[in-house]
């Protein structure tokens, strides 16, 4: 029996940006399609509407969906079937069909990529639409690439669909639109555009807070010497890999005591109304992970999910984790894009992955928003490059083909080579030992602007940032966050003022350390964003931005001293 149309009656309300995206696309009637919106804006919702219209209207006869995973092809079957269109997940390449009673199947790139022809031929035995979710993973490989291009070059349609910013690469997208700049580089070019930023306003997402964490890092090197290092502070790139390694060691005291705060931070938003919130670990490794799992159940008492590979099992155990109130889900990689896990709300980024296509992933699994005011937090080292990214949620970026490499940019390879195992002189790597590590909280980041100043793990001055309320609107957030670095500072200033009074002589006023110095100036730059938001309605990281475009640099996270001062300079002057 053949499949049913699907009813467009059935389906629910769609979104503002879904609506002018159907719209556009109606209009159009293009081959190709792109279109890019933020981790839980509805791309899935988004791109099965267009199918349903497709074939009621009998532009195409078939739908097949490519995503990455084996787990995501079972949430697109699952999601299909609940609007009357009905996909196929268990398709081999060995079926070379699907049953008649399909609307289409859902495979992946890697199943693609291994018989691209098996896929030509189903899409050119009947008219398809062919839907690549993620698209950008098509250029994971160049087997996926050519095998996605060869095989659906016949495709009646293609609609091209990613949530996160494109490849830092120059492999080419296959179908995505490339246009040269006026600095004569190409550049990906999408039809639809539906950013972090556009969602916060909408309340389609919530707003995510960064707890960025530093430390005191002591380990021994390969060649047996004993370095230290405090995370977060400027140093060589291979330092910062090697500290940041240190920090993440399950053995040490850091990931313990950033495990703590981020179970009070859960504990928190479950109490303000959230009661089902949930929380992620994304570890690097399977090992590690079984580590963190382990400290998990010793911080809280209650055993945690752990997910270490992408296979049926591991699938049944996210659905199981994504059903429960269980608190605490551990992953290696795997739960980083397309998994629709809506209860999650703290998240600890305990991995060595940086790149900004992955970190966006990752971040994404904690913004869908289900009631108004939720808020998500996400725990991760004060790593320079890592603050970037947070600083910069909000920028919308493109796959840019021939952009000359950073030669000052912090990457995965970087990090993989300071952590690789040397087959020449295994013996000198295993003597590479984290020594000791201590956690404390460096700063809150939100919206482009940094907060706090440094607070040791479980003192009253962490728990002020732990304890801020589960619901708050992004302008609340702002706000709160601002009165809390305005109380901390005075505080400071106050005991500063008391102690020379019990002494018998008054000592002259020490000059501020570097570190003091940056705090300072972070509180008056964002004090003078915030002033000039209320003046004028700019979100403060639009502001932000626009002082890093007139003066250069990096986020304020990163900023130097110099750069601080030039830019409150600037602001003054707008």
């Amino acid at each position: 029996m053949a499949a049913r149309t699907p009813v467009l009656e059935t389906f629910p309300a769609l979104r503002a940006w879904q609506r002018k995206a159907l719209v556009e696309y109606l209009r159009r009637r293009t081959e190709d399609f792109t279109a890019v919106a933020t981790p839980g804006a509805g791309k899935t919702t988004f791109a099965l509407r267009i199918a349903a219209e497709l074939l009621g209207d009998g532009t195409v006869e078939a739908v097949t969906v490519v995503a990455p995973t084996e787990h995501l092809k079972n949430q697109w079957a699952d999601a299909a079937a609940r609007v009357g269109i009905q996909l196929d997940a268990a398709f081999r390449n060995a079926d070379v069909h699907s049953a008649a009673d399909f609307h289409g199947a859902v495979v992946t790139y890697a199943q693609v990529g291994m018989a691209p022809q098996v896929h030509r031929r189903r899409t050119m035995t009947r008219r398809t639409l062919v839907i690549l979710d993620e698209i950008h993973h098509a250029g994971d490989s160049r087997s996926w690439g050519d095998g996605v291009k060869n095989a659906f070059e016949p495709a009646v349609r293609r609609l091209m669909l990613t949530g996160t910013p494109f490849r830092s690469d120059d492999n080419p997208i296959p179908f995505v639109s490339y246009e040269r700049g006026g600095d004569g580089l190409l550049r990906s070019r999408a039809d639809s555009v539906y950013g972090y930023s556009d969602a916060l306003r909408d309340g389609v997402v919530r707003p995510v807070l960064f707890l960025a964490y530093s430390g005191e890092t002591r380990w021994r090197t390969n060649a047996g010497e004993e370095l230290a290092a405090r995370l977060g502070e400027p140093m060589t790139q291979d330092l910062v890999a090697q500290a940041w390694r240190t920090a993440l060691d399950p053995a040490g005291d850091w990931m313990p005591q950033v495990l703590r705060a981020a179970d009070a931070r859960l504990t928190v938003l479950r109490n303000a109304g959230m009661a089902d919130a949930g929380g992620l670990i994304i570890a690097t490794d399977q090992q590690t992970a079984r580590s963190y799992a382990k400290l998990i159940e010793q911080v809280t008492g209650e055993k945690a999910a752990v997910v270490l590979s992408d296979d049926l099992g591991a699938s049944a155990r996210i659905a199981t984790f994504a059903a429960s109130e269980q608190r605490w889900l551990v992953a290696v990689r795997m739960v980083s894009e397309g998994v629709d896990i809506p209860r999650l709300a703290v998240g600890v980024y305990a991995t060595s992955a940086s790149t900004p296509l992955y970190f966006a992933q990752a971040i994404g699994r904690f913004v869908r928003a289900r009631q108004s005011g939720e808020t998500a937090s996400v725990f991760l080292p004060s790593v320079p490059h890592l603050l970037g990214l947070a600083s910069e949620m909000e920028t919308e970026r493109d796959h840019v083909l021939g952009k000359p490499k950073e030669a000052d940019g912090f990457d995965d390879d970087l990090l993989e080579r300071a952590q690789r195992d040397d087959q020449a002189s295994g013996e000198l790597e295993k003597r590479f030992a984290a020594l000791s590590a201590t956690a404390e909280l460096d700063q809150v980041i939100f919206d482009g602007a940094s907060f706090g100043t440094a607070a040791q793990a479980g003192t009253p001055e962490e728990e002020e940032y732990l304890g801020l309320p589960g619901l708050l609107t992004a302008d609340q957030v702002s706000l709160l966050l601002t009165k809390r670095q305005t109380e901390q500072l005075a505080a400071q200033r106050r005991r500063t003022a008391a102690q020379p009074a019990a002494a018998p002589t008054v000592a002259p006023q020490a000059p501020m350390s570097a570190a003091q110095r940056r705090v300072a100036l972070r509180r008056q730059l964002n004090a003078l964003v915030a002033a000039r938001h209320h003046r004028t309605g700019q979100p403060h990281g639009k502001i932000h931005a626009e002082l890093r475009r007139l003066c250069g640099g990096p986020p304020s996270a990163q900023a130097t001293i110099e750069q601080l001062e030039e830019r409150i300079a600037t602001v003054q002057t707008l």
